[in-house]
């Protein structure tokens, strides 16, 4: 072991004293072969001065080698960490994330892992791009995600989601620290250096408890191997586990099979992949997917990401002039021919049979359920299915169902702001007000996205108009809206405010010529129903606080009854908060 910290620190300090007296003796003496004489007194020609100096020169020279030698071998001899396999990543040390950066790792000993983590629970946390030109994040954060849902699949192994585990990326955390924020025991990090036709992966797997390499190992492939690798990998990490761990794999390997035999197109679908994953221009995500299924009209994964990206273009895309739903589902029916065992496009057609049903039909809630059900059956750990299984539990006015799968949603990915915000607004519905703005209110440290505008009624019941207004001028986001208008209307609904709405119309013409449809809570405050129910948001909204007066009107039920919820109720029973009346008519809350 190193000396004690005292030790050093109180040699340092004698140095340092017995330096300054030196200096001081050696300015006044000079030692002769009389002895010590006072160096004025020693005539120049018999002064010793240069040879002494020289001497000191080189025991000063000596002394520095010596203390840089000692703390060479005291910082990376004395205190380097035993391991059961000194492999480490490529350019990483062992023990610190590919996320952290070199000069803030730290040791795996710093921190324990976490108390509550399950021995049989791993995080896969995104590889380093080691790249020369560093232009494949994207090619080696796939690999991670595909070797992450690899492990998703082994029984009796807990598998931190991708949404977590990936927002550690670029931070300078420690192992430990994020093992014990993700409450796993295990951590597999690596790198992946691509060049031309070849590549390299380098992964390891920590055992975070007591700083032990499980598992490490490096492959030198050409790219033409890349599903192989995979298997490679993936099957290594389980039987380290399931000999280190006990964790119990429903076979010895795992199996994948090529999504596509042209390297081209996966390349291409990676891309798309992680852009759709950023919610980042996905118009050109879209394009990179087209260009995938050009290569290999076949690629069943990257049908799957292109109605994924279509699904959610609506809502990100706005102005392009493009009507995604229907291509999210020709893209979706695609995929489910190709491979009728991915989740996400049951998914896709489950939530946009909401929307085309609006625009062709009454939508066929129950069969859009079924869709939601079968993804969820095909993959229990799509939390997108979850969330909009939710929503749509929302929009019948099942709370206490939508809440379920809410809490589903963020107990396969405790990060997921969406599904929390969310089952905010649905605490809301529900009427547990103060529940609900103990849920919201942490969610605003992240951003406002969801469903942020419900709670703008409440805040102004409870009399914080002004937070109210902040939160309103935060969701309209565009200059000089003039958001005093919508609070004004919902602190005093018993007034005209035809003129604050004229304003309000008056400012959409020059800044923003949908808020019509995306904001159908300004329009409820001002009374104007007509344009509301026009809002496919509207379906959120008509539950929220600031809906009470709409529901009473004939609006709410003639939406009801064009969107297919009527439907469903009168085949599926009522929700709590709606009476039945006579077999023509009923009321909600």
């Amino acid at each position: 072991t190193s000396a004690p910290p005292w030790v050093i620190q109180s040699l340092f300090v004698i140095v340092g004293v017995g330096f300054v007296f030196a200096l001081i003796f050696s300015w006044l003496y000079e030692l002769t072969p009389e002895g010590v004489m006072k160096e004025s007194e020693v005539p120049r020609e018999r002064s010793i001065t240069y040879h002494t100096a020289k001497k000191l020169d080189y025991l000063t020279i000596a002394l520095l080698l010596g203390a840089v030698a000692y703390l060479v071998v005291d910082r990376y001899v004395l205190e380097a960490p035993v391991a059961t396999n000194p492999s480490v990543v490529e350019g990483v040390p062992a023990g610190t994330s590919g996320a952290v950066t070199a000069d803030t790792a730290t040791s795996t000993t710093a921190v324990p892992a976490s108390p509550t983590a399950e021995p049989n629970s791993i995080a896969v946390l995104p590889f380093s791009d080691l790249s020369e030109a560093g232009d494949q994040a994207y090619f080696s954060d796939g690999i991670a995600e595909e070797l992450l849902n690899l492990l998703v699949r082994v029984e009796g192994l807990k598998v931190a989601s991708r949404t977590s585990s990936f927002a550690y990326k670029g931070e300078s955390r420690s192992i430990p620290e994020i093992a014990a924020e993700l409450k796993v025991a295990n951590i597999l990090e690596g790198s992946v250096r691509k060049a031309g036709n070849r590549v390299r992966i380098t992964a390891q797997l920590i055992d975070t408890r007591n700083d032990r390499h499980l598992w490490s190992e490096t492959y030198d492939r050409d790219l033409v191997d890349i599903f192989a690798i995979q298997d490679e990998i993936a099957t290594a990490i389980v039987s380290a586990l399931k000999d280190q761990l006990g964790v119990q794999a429903t076979s010895e390997a795992i199996v994948v099979e090529a999504a596509t035999d042209n390297l081209d197109a996966y390349d291409l679908y990676l891309k798309g992949r992680t852009l759709f994953t950023a919610r980042q221009n996905l118009d050109v995500a879209i394009s990179l997917f087209e260009q995938a299924i050009a290569l290999d009209p076949n690629y069943a994964r990257a049908w799957e990401g292109l109605a994924a990206a279509h699904s959610v273009a609506d809502d990100w895309l706005t102005g392009d002039g493009i009507d995604h739903v229907p291509l999210a589902v020709k893209a979706a029916q695609r995929a489910t021919e190709l491979d009728p065992e991915l989740s996400m496009p049951y998914a896709v057609l489950g939530n946009s049979s909401v929307v085309i049903g609006a625009a062709t039909g009454v939508p066929d809630l129950a069969e859009g359920l079924r869709m939601l059900d079968l993804a969820i059956q095909k993959d229990p750990n799509n939390t997108t299915a979850w969330l909009w299984r939710g929503i749509i539990h929302d929009m019948l006015g099942f709370f206490d169902r939508a809440l379920a799968d809410y809490a589903e949603c963020l107990r396969l990915d405790p990060s997921y702001l969406n599904c929390a915000q969310h089952r905010a607004a649905t605490l809301l519905f529900r009427g547990d007000t103060d529940a609900a703005m103990t849920a919201f209110i942490p969610t605003l440290y992240e951003n406002f996205h969801s469903t942020d505008e419900a709670f703008i009624a409440p805040l102004v019941e409870q009399g914080n108009s002004l937070t109210a207004l902040l939160l309103a001028t935060a969701r309209l986001n565009a200059p000089y809206a003039p958001v005093g208008e919508w609070i004004r209307a919902l602190e005093h609904p018993e007034q005209d405010h035809r003129a604050g709405l004229a304003r309000f119309d008056r400012w959409a013409a020059e800044y923003h010529n949908n808020y019509a449809v995306d904001f159908p809570d300004v329009l409820l405050a001002f009374g104007d129903y007509e344009r509301a129910v026009q809002s496919p948001s509207m379906r959120v909204s008509m539950w929220g606080p600031g809906a009470k007066a709409f529901r009473q009107t004939p609006w709410f039920k003639q939406w009801l009854h064009d969107n297919g919820v009527e439907d469903y109720w009168r085949k599926h029973g009522f929700p709590p908060s709606c009476q039945v009346i006579n077999e023509r008519d009923y009321a909600c809350d």
